[in-house]
């Protein structure tokens, strides 16, 4: 591929997304079959690996769904910190000079599928769904030290989602989706707002996905609907503020991706829709092919979409479809694409690869 600056072996396993700042690029990895989970920063000009720091070390990490990996959950960086999270595993917070600052572990379990959902920084606190089998809650973590400031138990079943925070006029909200509810928390001490029940939805992947009032909820296994919820209310809302749904064509593990007023969604089948996000009428949809994990992305006036395989389909926004290039890269591709000054960086089962126009 013309447009391939660089690319880097990286070691292991892992389906983390690149977290970028400045010059550097974290990524995390398992190797020795889950045995060592490592933090992993690469030099943004070079692709040089900087740093390979092994994290926690396992004496039998159990098995993980076969897409997914030990090292999936994406890191979070903040100022000179790198926080990273590898579900019941372990959960860390490292110096970009390599030092480990603080490490803990949350008593859950990591479901039937492996650590998936990242965590969240908000203002000191560093907050992750923990909805493991037997127990599901969300834990919010001091960033300093990692010691637990509020933790908020919920009935449930497992889930990998990651939470959102959404920032309004009346209080922030902490939008977590879980096992057959999604619940907005306050952010600051962990209680409960509002929820949404949604049956018997669960192993929730996708991110809740916020813009025009509403929030955006894939609602799980087996069948996955879309839910779009106005955030003004309290206590159990799930009669009241769904605004419009979608049932078909909704994805199980991609996020869905708001430009706009309009909003766009990959199913795990290759079946791409493009929606108005405030009344949920749809403007199109259409087969690009390729089963697909990762999540799209908007980069540059341009829509992203990645197939497990290796090809990138890449569309122009709006309200008609149009594709305007399609790429193939070597190997698996199930972490999502990150987007930073002009490059695309992308991850396979093997390499980092920096992507640009020349």
């Amino acid at each position: 591929n013309r447009n391939v600056r660089w690319k880097t072996a990286i070691p292991g396993r892992g389906w983390s997304s690149p977290a970028i700042q400045g010059d550097q690029i974290w990524l995390t990895t398992a190797t020795e079959e889950g045995k060592s989970l490592r933090a992993i920063c690469v030099d943004r000009g070079s692709g040089a690996i900087l740093q390979n720091i092994e994290v926690f070390r396992l004496n039998s990490p159990g098995g993980v769904n076969a897409k997914n990996s030990f090292a999936s959950p994406t890191p979070v960086l903040d100022g000179n910190k790198v926080y990273v999270h590898f579900g019941a595993f372990g959960t860390a917070c490292i110096s970009q000079s390599g030092k480990i600052l603080w490490r803990t572990r949350l008593e859950y379990d990591n479901g039937q599928h492996g650590p998936g959902g990242s965590p969240v920084l908000y203002e000191n606190l560093l907050i992750v769904n923990c909805d493991g089998m037997s127990v599901q809650y969300v834990a919010a973590l001091d960033k300093w030290t990692g010691r637990i400031q509020w933790k908020q138990y919920r009935k449930g079943s497992h889930a990998y989602s990651t939470p959102l925070i959404v920032r309004l006029a009346g209080g922030d909200q902490l939008i977590s989706a879980g096992a057959f509810r999604v619940v907005a928390y306050e952010p600051r001490m962990g209680k409960e707002i509002w929820h949404v029940l949604y049956g018997d939805g669960f192993s929730n992947v996708p991110r809740p996905v916020f813009g025009n009032g509403l929030v955006f909820i894939c609602t799980g296994f087996q069948q996955p609907s879309l839910l779009a919820i106005r955030v003004d209310g309290r206590g159990d809302v799930t009669k009241s503020h769904v605004d419009w749904r979608l049932d078909r064509g909704v994805p199980l593990t991609p996020s869905p991706l708001l430009v706009g007023e309009e909003l766009y969604l990959i199913n795990d089948n290759g079946i791409a829709t493009c929606l108005d996000a405030r009344t949920g009428k749809e403007y199109w949809q259409q087969r690009i092919g390729g089963s697909h994990s990762a999540s799209p992305i908007y980069a540059d006036g341009r829509i992203y979409f990645l197939s497990e395989d290796g090809q990138s389909f890449v569309i122009a926004p709006g309200k008609e479809f149009k594709i305007l290039a399609t790429n193939q890269l070597n190997g698996q591709t199930l972490a999502s694409m990150a987007a930073s000054g002009g490059a695309i960086f992308l991850r396979s089962g093997s390499h980092l690869y920096c992507l640009r126009n020349q």
